[in-house]
């Protein structure tokens, strides 16, 4: 039971194919969304490699045709544009929208200003930090003292 809901639950994750259609066997992973049986050879798809296909056939599809014709929710096609794998290109109309400040977007979440401006804001958080001897992501400060925790038996 466990087995059979871990292997759903993969499966509904990213659209994996784990189980072969034609002949049963276990499919693995051979790269850029693509799977082969172990078994018998046949390939196939995660929704990124179906989306990957499609376009390199259509280059300049919209999302709604790439979603009818792969089978792969829309939603799951704005997730990969926004997690950088594919660009909306600039004359199809199809934009997404900077998280910050509404700005017209091909990919991403964040226009190159406000990245940019984020980035700057961390750093200058962790050199804030620092300056005041914080420890920052599990380092040690510097100047901390103390003794060993542990000595060995003399």
């Amino acid at each position: 039971m466990a087995d059979s809901m871990e292997s759903k639950l993969l499966s509904e994750k990213i659209g994996r194919p784990i189980i072969c259609k034609l002949c049963g066997g276990i499919m693995v992973y051979k790269g850029v969304g693509e799977y082969q049986c172990e078994e018998c050879g046949s390939m196939d798809y995660d929704d990124y490699g179906k989306v990957r296909n499609y376009l390199e056939r259509h280059r300049g599809a919209n999302v709604a045709s790439i979603s009818i014709a792969t089978g792969v929710p829309r939603k799951v096609i704005r997730d990969m544009i926004k997690e950088n794998r594919f660009e909306v290109i600039e004359d199809r109309g199809g934009y997404i929208r900077c998280e910050i400040c509404g700005v017209n977007i091909s990919s991403g979440r964040l226009c190159w200003k406000c990245e940019e401006a984020y980035h700057r804001e961390v750093e200058a958080k962790i050199r804030a930090a620092k300056k005041r001897n914080i420890s920052i992501y599990g380092e040690i400060a510097r100047s901390e003292q103390g003794s060993k925790r542990y000595t060995r038996g003399q």
